[in-house]
């Protein structure tokens, strides 16, 4: 690591490339649950979702020698789940957050039981940009190379911060998810829009999944979205339903994650479950603060959470 070569100033530099780095499965779960809540919809099953990209990810780029096919794959298996969430949701009395609930349990079923031949193998990993190719530091090198797929994420922020407030279909989305009747006297179809942000917002997830087995931590296991998926539920909140706020919670998570590595690599081993406790302390920090009485939201849909 950066920091073993650099001592003590080598700890802001690996948490800004442990921010880039565990921040981009946070980045594109959280854009995926923003567009879903957004139309009305919450999809606690991303947990299941993030797990299963990983899985699909890391197998097709062992059996096809592609990782880019596999990231494709992640969105592609991100959809049919969403594709069943989007479809369980739209039936009459049917829980939000129950669906999601049982979405984990079905998405990491499938991740776990179709994953186990690949926990050993070793598949190819996604190519990295190096800005660090000036460097003559092995050490600065290597925490300098940045995943394609956090740049992608970055420019998905923008341009959906931009589809929704300049787009009509932006317009629609946001009619069903704070007022559907309205949207419906629009002549909009609820149902629709619902199952296209979910399908969508799904496939995200599946590609945050893959930046995990493809890039960061780059393996393929049981454990290796370690809740992130759930977290990025409170990331939305905490973001105000807003895309780009979204990028900046993701790297404040991904540098919350990142300190516990950084600092145990200049031999600061007290407190060691604490520090790397840090994202999960502020997840429930997060959720303390938005759910006081005293609190008014903003950015809130106003449909979400309700049954119909």
């Amino acid at each position: 690591m950066a920091t073993e070569a650099l001592g003590w100033w080598g700890v802001p530099l690996a948490i800004a490339a442990g921010t880039m780095r565990g921040g981009t499965p946070f980045l594109f779960v959280s854009l995926g649950e923003c567009l879903t809540e957004k139309s009305g919809k919450i999809n606690l099953g991303l947990e299941g979702t993030l797990l299963t990209g990983a899985m699909s990810a890391y197998a097709i780029s062992y059996l096809t020698g592609s990782p880019w096919l596999g990231v494709i794959v992640a969105g592609l298996a991100g959809m049919v789940l969403g594709f069943i969430h989007a479809w369980l949701t739209q039936q009459p009395k049917v829980n939000d957050v129950a669906v999601g609930i049982a979405m984990i349990i079905f998405g990491s079923g499938i991740a776990f039981f179709f994953g186990k031949p690949f926990i050993q193998p070793k598949a190819p990993q996604l190519p990295t940009i190096d800005l660090g190719g000036w460097s003559s530091m092995p050490a600065l090198e290597s925490a300098l190379k940045i995943s394609p797929l956090f740049l992608l994420g970055v420019a998905i922020a923008p341009l959906l911060a931009w589809f929704f407030k300049s787009t009509r279909w932006g317009l629609f989305i946001r009619a069903v998810g704070d007022s559907p009747e309205a949207a419906m006297a629009m002549g909009v179809s609820i149902r629709r829009v619902r199952m296209l942000c979910i399908i969508a917002g799904s496939c995200l997830a599946g590609i945050g999944g893959a930046s995990l087995s493809l890039y960061y931590p780059g393996i393929w296991s049981e454990r290796i979205s370690s809740g992130q998926g759930l977290m990025a539920v409170a990331l939305v909140i905490f973001a105000h339903w807003n895309p780009m706020q979204c990028l900046y919670a993701s790297l404040l998570f991904g540098g919350a994650q990142a300190l516990g590595p950084a600092l145990q690599s200049v031999g600061v081993d007290s407190y060691y479950y604490l520090f790397n406790a840090a994202p999960y302390i502020l997840t429930l920090a997060i959720m303390i603060i938005t759910c006081s009485p005293k609190r008014t939201l903003t950015g809130v849909p106003g449909a979400l959470g309700t049954t119909q």
